[in-house]
């Protein structure tokens, strides 16, 4: 894996284009890498203001007083006239926003460094291979390094001051924080910043051990001074009082459990840490390796990105093939067991009121942050996504109850680490009650990558199960045609609520697809299956083809073919569900809804799109979306941007590559399902499909040379692919459709 560093050759000066991040899922910092002062701004995911105890008070998002009849006015309403103003239908339903909160920062640590002469041979670097940042320079003839990584192993974020020549390292460290609630004292070379939150009271630790090697350290009130000293490490951890259990969410205070932490890694020594740092992670990242037949020209990563063309040039390559690879290190690095799922910046945020609070969207940004999880191979990233899934279902019961008058559990369109599963009044992002299933969908998806049927009972299932109950209590039955519809629905930011709009049919449909099918898997809930199947007979699939051709966004045919908006969520059923077929009517519906929209938008949709052309077999055009993410949409340190920095696109274009390369979602494995001109020549290992299968690919000339297939299962195999060669006795072709019965444990060729 050549050229998997991002570098530049002077340090960073904005936080949000320029800083390099590191991460451990809990805890995030941002490296700057200046020679006079250095800057390393950190976090702790569970920081945040917002929710129980709030001055603001809280409510969950639930109605603060009963609103009898309301639901039922709006649904008879769009019965009668069809379609409602979202400002009319929040005036009804939705309501302020109260102790919502935002995701915090935690602080900055800053380390002075002496006045000296000029810096040169300048180099700030973040190797994706180790994920490790770093930062040289020679000053006065002496060469200066830092090393920067943050372990999950050992949940601390970890610096390395060094240089060539003895006596060298010299520095002042501090700290500061933007939350005036805190205080910092000094002892024993430790550094500790410890408050509480204004508006909640959330308790909050920070503590930096500062360890050298020769000269001398020296402690002040409030800062850590190393001088002479041939190398010096720090080792800070961090945590707060929050506890990820309703309705309280608070648990004990961190002290104890931070000290502990940052005295056990100290006690190992740099080079122990680094080492266990690296074994935890390469175990994940080396999973998976692509090869797009790149060359990595020596230039810093801003002019390679400033260069790009999106051309077939192997520099261009070698941009894609490592914004593949950074967006698999930044799911590493922000969503570990053990801490909240990655949020809208994943774990890196500089500000007390972010954009969006840093939240979690759940009408799709959530949701595309964990798509690459299982098939890119790093399904235990997911784990914090099904934890905070499943600690969702207990407000939202209550909220499914109060709202709806229904059994199972709802959440709408954003949430926080508070279970606020309620409504706000943003009139156009305020309803979406779809969204739990949704958010379910990713647990069963997981469950067919892995075929875990322990899993399936004990985490998908419920889950799934509670968000199928909410709409077999509340579809409505359409007076137009007698099918179930969702009333009221909104397709997401745009136009007027509706009855039955496209998309929050097709998530009725996937969801109640999924369940009957786990229950029939599991051999559990006879009758309760049964409901769902002849609710789903019933149910308005959300599929109608226009008069112009597209596939409609509402029940009704009000699509204007000049709307270029973001948003083309009625395609749900195409990606991330598994409704519509490529080689279909709907499918070529979708297409003339893909190309009426346009290549615009956001980051994250841009991100979509690709997955959307990967799916209807178009590489050229999902290469293009590529192309359109990585001009208009990528910074300087190839972070997604919305405007202004949002995640979820660097994880949705992982995923889009992915698809582009190989497909499993019809229960056939598609190799080169979508592979674009541009890629001529190349090989990808590792990537997942369902069933449990491992799958490698090489290619040459657009055409796959050599499919190996590893088996976790024993089962039957299908695969589609063109691929010339050798296939093993017992294999069973038509066309390029290839069969087996397979064993778990074995691997498989075609080709070679």
């Amino acid at each position: 894996m050549t050229g998997l560093t991002l570098w530049y050759d002077r340090p960073a000066i904005d936080w949000e284009t320029e800083a390099l991040p590191i991460g451990n899922g809990a805890l995030g910092a941002m490296i700057f890498g200046g020679t006079a002062l250095e800057q390393i701004q950190f976090n702790e995911k569970t920081l945040w203001t917002g929710g129980p105890g709030s001055r603001q008070g809280y409510d969950f998002g639930n109605w603060t007083a009963p609103r009898p009849g309301a639901l039922s006015e709006v649904r008879e309403r769009l019965d009668r006239e069809g379609r409602m103003d979202p400002e009319e239908v929040a005036a009804r339903l939705g309501q302020p926003k109260s102790g919502f909160g935002a995701y915090q920062t935690f602080g900055d640590l800053w380390l002075d460094l002496p006045a000296g002469p000029p810096a040169t041979g300048y180099r700030r670097e973040l190797s994706l291979r180790e994920a490790v940042a770093g930062v040289t320079y020679t000053a006065g003839g002496v060469r200066h390094t830092r090393e920067y990584f943050a372990s999950h192993p050992g949940n601390v974020i970890v610096g390395r001051i060094s240089a060539d020549e003895p006596g060298a390292v010299e520095f002042t460290l501090r700290a500061s924080s933007p939350h005036d609630d805190k205080r910092i004292s000094v002892a024993d070379g430790r550094l500790t910043m410890r408050g509480a939150l204004a508006d909640n009271g959330m308790m909050f630790e920070a503590q930096v051990q500062v360890v050298v090697e020769g000269g001398t350290r020296a402690d002040e009130a409030d800062r850590i001074t190393v001088t002479g000293a041939d190398s010096a490490v720090f080792i800070l951890s961090a945590g707060t009082d929050y506890s990820p259990v309703y309705p309280a969410y608070r648990g004990e205070d961190p002290h104890d459990a931070v000290t502990a932490t940052v005295d056990k890694a100290a006690a190992q020594g740099y080079d122990a840490l680094k080492q266990t740092h690296q074994d935890d992670y390469v175990r994940l990242f080396d999973r998976v390796e692509l090869d797009l037949g790149q060359e990595t020209p020596q230039v810093p990563t801003d002019r390679l990105r400033a260069a790009y063309t999106g051309g077939d040039s192997a520099a261009d390559r070698a941009l894609e093939a490592l914004y593949f690879a950074y967006g698999r290190y930044l799911l590493i690095a922000s969503s570990r067991a053990g801490s909240l799922p990655a949020n809208l910046q994943g774990v890196w945020n500089d500000s007390t009121s972010p954009a969006w609070a840093g939240d979690y969207h759940v009408n799709i940004n959530l949701q595309m942050n964990y798509w690459p999880a299982d098939v890119a191979n790093l399904a235990e990233t997911a784990q914090p996504y099904d934890d905070y899934v499943q600690a969702l279902m207990a407000p939202g019961r209550r909220t499914a109850r109060e709202m709806f008058e229904a059994d199972g559990w709802v959440v709408h369109n954003e949430t926080n680490p508070f279970g606020f599963t309620g409504v706000h009044d943003w009139a156009t992002a305020f309803w979406f009650p779809e969204a739990a299933a949704w958010v379910a969908q990713h647990l069963y998806d997981r469950y067919r990558f892995s075929g875990d049927a322990g899993y399936l009972r004990e985490s998908a299932y419920p889950v799934l199960r509670g968000a199928a109950e909410l709409w077999l209590d509340t579809l409505h039955t359409d007076p137009r045609d007698g099918t179930l519809v969702v009333s009221p629905s909104y397709s997401p930011e745009h136009g007027d609520f509706s009855a039955g709009a496209s998309m929050s049919q097709q998530i009725v449909w996937d969801l109640f697809t999924n369940v009957a099918e786990a229950a029939d898997i599991l051999d559990v809930d006879a009758e309760f299956r049964a409901r769902v199947l002849d609710a789903l007979e019933r149910l308005d699939p959300g599929l109608r083809i226009g008069s112009w051709g597209q596939l409609q966004e509402w029940k009704a045919d009000w699509d204007e073919q000049d709307d270029t908006h973001r948003h083309v969520s009625h395609l749900f059923g195409l990606h991330p569900g598994r409704q519509i077929v490529a080689e279909s009517p709907e499918g070529e519906a979708a297409k003339v809804t893909l190309a009426a929209r346009g290549d615009g938008g956001t980051g994250w949709s841009k991100a979509w799109k690709i997955n959307f052309w990967a799916r209807l077999l178009d590489g050229d055009h999902a290469h293009r979306m590529l192309v359109e993410l990585l001009t208009h949409s990528t910074l300087d340190n190839l972070w997604d941007t919305h405007p202004p920095f949002q995640i979820d696109g660097n994880f949705g274009a992982v995923a889009g590559i992915a698809e582009m390369l190989v497909q499993s979602h019809h229960g056939v494995i598609h190799v080169l399902p979508a592979l674009p001109p541009a890629w001529r020549t190349g090989s990808v290992r590792g990537l997942r499909a369902r069933g449990d299968l491992t799958v490698d690919v090489s290619w040459r000339d657009g055409v796959a040379e050599k499919v190996t297939l590893h088996t976790g299962r024993d089962g039957e195999i299908r695969v589609r692919a063109a691929v010339e060669g050798p296939v093993w006795d017992g294999a069973s072709r038509s066309g390029d459709m290839w069969s087996w019965e397979a064993q778990a444990g074995e691997s498989y060729t075609m080709g070679g």
